[in-house]
């Protein structure tokens, strides 16, 4: 496969997004593909119980949020075009049985950020005007403010943007609907074309032509839209705070939700409380805000006494970061520990009132675990050592699990696990199947402490001797499990690059030791256990240690900046993507509060911006405007001490060799078709460039 071809196909195939299900045993799946012109990626619905997927949603326009019923019936928010032919400018709510014909229930300004059905109670998640009491204060006061041309957003905590959006100017609330009240009759008769569309067996990559109609439906001229049941919602009244997580028991008789707010020493506080959606009591306070400390939410008990809760234990200059499962009695409010003996960051879900499942990191792999909530530590179910596959997105159907699977070399595909023998089962599949080149293996090294690190090393098809790319992950908690697309491998080996794939030091999977022997020196131990799986990668006779770069982004970025600062001419050059420069700077700028008063005591010693005046090799820079995560600050910043500080010869003409590639309109990941195909041609280029001396031209598309 040539390089073009990597990566094309890797940017074209269908890609599996998620997983719908009910007890009842429905398996839906959410897919994104490209749209008819090839330009942007569309997410749609696909029914993947039988032999093949059935694909049930259409259009030009994604689905957004969704859920399914114990009936079968699924509820999702689209946007439809109107008799004007212009998009509306919020997704509307719609309702598809498992047989019979699409219809929209409510439009609300801002659109539907979540949806959740228990028995006939719909729960959502949505925008609000801050003024509104209802939905037709805020249908009223989203207007005026949009006639008014009013931008401004007024904001009294922290953060005010996440990731790659604003935050506002409305309050994500929750709000409830009695599903009972729908009537079985429609305005207007639906004709001809509906959302299911027809049994295709093999989901369509193309958004599909025509104008669109129900629910994202490709429409036909005789076909006719039903008007909204006006499905009402009651705003439940939530406590002060932004609404960061929530879940419903199964009854749907009360909320626990999780809220953020600002306390002395801590401006992303949490407090979990549990709310009560038929207003029979006031909202009760379980878990109080901490300085030190955060519960999230996992899942309630199938009879609604218990929930599972993680404690994440803050990084700060004196403490790591750390999470640990608990459960809490609803009734008591005390919290026992569960699994105390387990050393991995638990993803559970309740199988019944007493077991609990769980996907977890496992030593560059995934595992999922099972065991009483009352075990000192769990069982492993399938997975760990010996196979390749992280799991992700647990989802309990009686006996079974239904989850999404995937590994390095193979992209995620849906799976069904028998809770009894751990067995797997592949179940239809509306994704790309990507066949892949070369092979994968595994490199081991120690660190400077003794401790075992590992990596995976992904080969060319050849012999060899081949160039290297290291690349280093982000998080920094993370690990080099599973299947990606914006740094896949794919594309280099097609190039004819080994790629490794090292997990050092605070890499999660390896038990808690290997989180504490970094996160107070992010370029002590980290930086040396690279160096190390690197060394033991160029011993190798398939590998050209004269012929070396690395790369990373986020935290990877912060790493490649470091080992830039530090290792004279040992890369060829260096690959940062939306990386971490000045860590002062990024703590008082970045979305996330944790950063500053983590990074204050090792600014001094483990900030990359110190050691420009060292880099001696050349180094692509690559930032989105966009990334309010770390935002374009550092690339700025970055670039500036390049062209000014650093010691990288100039080209032949007497020009730098830096680069820096910007997207104004990307964020922290390089999401958009074109963008992507870009990213990969210029990043694969600079390192024909200097790593192998091979002048290649910048992409056309680049202007």
């Amino acid at each position: 496969m040539t390089t073009n071809d990597a990566v094309t196909t890797l940017l074209d195939a269908r890609r599996l997004q998620g997983l719908l299900t009910n007890k009842s045993g429905r398996v839906i799946a959410q897919y994104s593909f490209l749209n008819a012109e090839g330009s942007t990626y569309l997410t749609h619905l696909a029914d993947i119980g039988g032999e093949n997927p059935r694909r049930l949603t259409r259009g030009d326009q994604s689905i957004g949020a969704a859920a399914i019923s114990e009936s079968g019936t699924l509820y999702f928010a689209a946007k439809r075009t109107g008799e004007d032919g212009k998009d509306a400018e919020s997704p509307s709510l719609w309702s598809l049985p498992e047989t019979g014909e699409a219809r929209k229930l409510a439009d609300h300004s801002g659109g539907f950020s979540r949806i959740e059905v228990k028995g006939q109670s719909m729960i959502v998640q949505f925008p609000v005007h801050t003024w509104a009491a209802n939905e037709d204060e805020h249908r009223d006061y989203s207007q005026e403010r949009s006639e008014s041309k009013v931008s401004a957003i007024l904001h009294s905590g922290f953060p005010i943007r996440r990731w790659d959006h604003d935050l506002g100017p409305g309050q994500e609330i929750l709000a409830i609907a009695d599903l009972s009240t729908i009537t079985d009759e429609f305005s207007e008769d639906l004709t001809a074309d509906t959302a299911r569309g027809e049994a295709d067996s093999t989901p369509n990559t193309a958004g599909g032509a025509g104008t669109t109609g129900a629910a994202g439906t490709e429409d036909r001229e005789d076909s006719a839209i039903p008007s909204a049941t006006d499905l009402a919602f009651r705003y439940l009244s939530l406590p002060p705070g932004r609404l960061v997580d929530w879940a419903v028991d199964d009854e749907a008789r009360f909320v626990l939700v999780q809220v953020e707010k600002p306390i002395p020493g801590q401006l992303e506080a949490s407090e979990i409380w549990q709310i009560d959606v038929h207003k029979h009591g006031a909202p009760r306070l379980l878990i109080e805000a901490a300085v030190d400390h955060a519960y999230s939410i996992d899942a309630i008990s199938p009879d609604g006494t218990r929930a599972l809760l993680t404690r994440e234990q803050f990084w700060t200059s004196t403490t790591n970061l750390s999470a640990a499962l608990t459960v809490l009695d609803l009734d008591t409010e005390s919290l026992s520990p569960v699994w105390p003996d387990a050393d991995h960051w638990f993803d559970p879900v309740w199988a019944d009132d007493s077991t609990i499942v769980a996907t977890a990191d496992d030593h560059g792999r995934g595992s999922v675990f099972i065991g009483d909530v009352t075990d000192e530590q769990p069982r492993r179910l399938v997975g760990g050592p010996g196979q390749k596959y992280a799991f992700a997105g647990l989802q309990v159907q009686g006996l079974r699990v239904v989850a999404t699977a995937s590994a390095i070399d193979v992209a995620p595909l849906p799976i069904a696990i028998d809770l009894v023998s751990g067995q797997i089962s592949e179940l239809a599949n509306p994704a790309s199947v990507i066949d892949g080149t070369g092979t994968l293996a595994e490199v081991a090294a120690e660190g400077d402490d003794g401790t075992a690190v590992r990596a995976w090393l992904a080969l060319p098809d050849g012999e060899g001797p081949f160039p290297l790319v290291v690349l280093a992950h982000g998080g920094p908690w993370g690990s080099w499990n599973s299947w990606t697309y914006r740094w896949n491998p794919g594309p280099f080996t097609a190039a004819g690059y080994a790629v490794l794939l090292p997990d050092p030091a605070i890499s999660t999977g390896y038990g808690q030791a290997m989180i504490d022997r970094g996160q107070q020196e992010l370029g002590g131990a980290p930086f040396t256990d690279i160096l190390a799986l690197t060394d033991a990668a160029i011993e190798r006779p398939d590998i050209d240690a004269q012929r070396t770069a690395l790369a990373g982004g986020s935290y990877g970025g912060y790493m490649a900046n470091w080992v830039a600062g530090h290792t004279s001419e040992r890369f060829a050059c260096i690959v940062t993507h939306a990386s971490l420069w000045n860590t002062t700077s990024m703590g008082r700028t970045t979305d996330n509060a944790s950063w500053d008063v983590a990074m204050r005591k090792q600014a001094s010693t483990y900030s990359p911006h110190l050691f420009a005046d060292r880099i001696e090799v050349p180094m692509l820079v690559i930032h989105g405007d966009k990334d309010y995560r770390v935002p374009i600050g550092q690339g700025q910043e970055l670039w500036y001490d390049l062209l000014s500080r650093s010691k990288t010869p100039l080209d032949a003409d007497g020009l730098t060799q830096h680069r820096f590639l910007y997207f104004p309109d990307e964020g922290h990941w390089i999401t958009g078709r074109g963008n992507a195909e870009v990213w990969y041609r210029t990043v694969l280029a600079f390192l024909d460039k200097h790593v192998l001396d091979i002048d290649s031209q910048r992409t056309r598309a680049l202007g």
